[in-house]
């Protein structure tokens, strides 16, 4: 009888635990204030045709990394690039396994490309994520969006550089191609920045021009190996799935980048996709989609085109090469902490 009355005696606590189970889970997490509409965020944080779903500014950081499971207008673009980021790890993990990948010459582009593409899709959705905190982070974490996306296109030059070009173009090109990309890979991240710092709500639109064409440059120039070796392939009645990739890379990338300069359907129908469907979540879907199908590309060059990389290429090109990808982080990052330095000390003088 005793031993009863101890067991149904533990079973009582047990269930008074899991009675206050719902109390301290919610305990655990911050409160989370109402999103708000776009007259009572600054006019900053304001984007066009969009009307409400902003979250307050001067919360809390808790608030910020938890809104991840809050609705507003923002949490798309958040979980776009999150999915994007864990499926291109999963896939390389996999990838890896099957392949019992080396770590050499050969293998470090594709190292370098990985890790540049979790690199953009990481800051892509710390800016979107944070950026609300306050007007200086707002402009730290794109800034810091800016830099990430440098960065990814001077990866994905190495690779199509490395695995995916054609002899009839590396013929031509091979020369200059690098250098050419990560200037416009620095150049790209110094537009967008600069954009950033120096034009205020209602964007002009001398503002979208200097951030879409350093960056139009550059994905044209990262573009031009797969692009000269998808029209040769179709040209003769393409057969190669790389090729294949290669041409929905381009593709998506295309349509990701019309979202991005048209803020399309928002001015159609303002208010009504605010926290679902406007330009700026589209954008990201198809730039994840570009992202997973010029991985899948790559990796298929990077299994059946050994031979030509090492017909063309020695081991110390390539480190070299390579060596120079954090060249240019380190000179990304530089500039848009110059800039941000300065918007610091604007902000400053306007709130003295």
């Amino acid at each position: 009888m005793t031993a009863i009355l101890e067991r149904l005696s533990t079973l009582s606590l047990s269930g008074q635990h899991l009675s206050r189970l719902p109390r301290l889970l919610e305990d655990g997490f911050p409160k989370m204030p109402c999103t708000v509409k776009e007259c009572e965020v600054p006019q900053l944080f304001r984007e066009p045709y969009i009307h409400s779903g902003y979250r307050p500014t001067g919360q809390d950081w808790r608030y910020y990394f938890f809104s991840l499971f809050q609705k507003h207008n923002e949490v798309v673009n958040v979980w776009t690039h999150l999915l994007a980021a864990l499926a291109v790890l999963l896939r390389f993990k996999t990838f890896v396994e099957a392949e019992q990948l080396p770590v050499d010459a050969w293998s470090l582009p594709l190292l370098i490309f990985v890790l540049s593409s979790v690199t953009y899709l990481t800051c892509s959705l710390l800016a979107h994520l944070l950026q609300s905190k306050s007007e200086l982070y707002h402009y730290t974490f794109y800034f810091v969006d800016y830099v990430g996306v440098s960065i990814y296109q001077y990866g994905s030059a190495l690779a199509h550089f490395y695995y995916s070009s054609d002899q009839a173009w590396y013929d031509k090109f091979w020369l200059f191609f690098l250098p050419a990309a990560a200037f416009c890979g620095w150049l790209s991240c110094a537009g967008c920045c600069y954009a950033k710092y120096r034009y205020r709500r209602p964007y002009p639109i001398m503002r979208k021009m200097c951030q879409v064409i350093p960056a139009g440059l550059a994905f044209i120039l990262d573009i031009s190996p797969v692009a000269h070796r998808v029209v040769v392939c179709h040209l003769g009645g393409c057969e190669e799935d790389a090729a294949w990739y290669h041409t929905y890379q381009i593709l998506f990338f295309l349509i990701s980048a019309y979202f991005f300069s048209c803020p399309v359907p928002e001015k159609y129908f303002p208010g009504s996709c605010d926290i679902v469907g406007h330009a700026h979540q589209i954008f990201h879907t198809f730039l994840a989609i570009c992202t997973l199908s010029q991985l899948e590309a790559i990796l298929l060059d990077y299994k059946n085109r050994q031979e030509i990389f090492l017909k063309r290429h020695g081991p110390f090109t390539v480190y070299l090469s390579c060596i120079s990808f954090f060249g240019l982080v380190a000179c990304s990052a530089i500039t848009a902490y110059i800039l941000r330095c300065r918007i610091k000390a604007s902000l400053a003088k306007k709130d003295s």
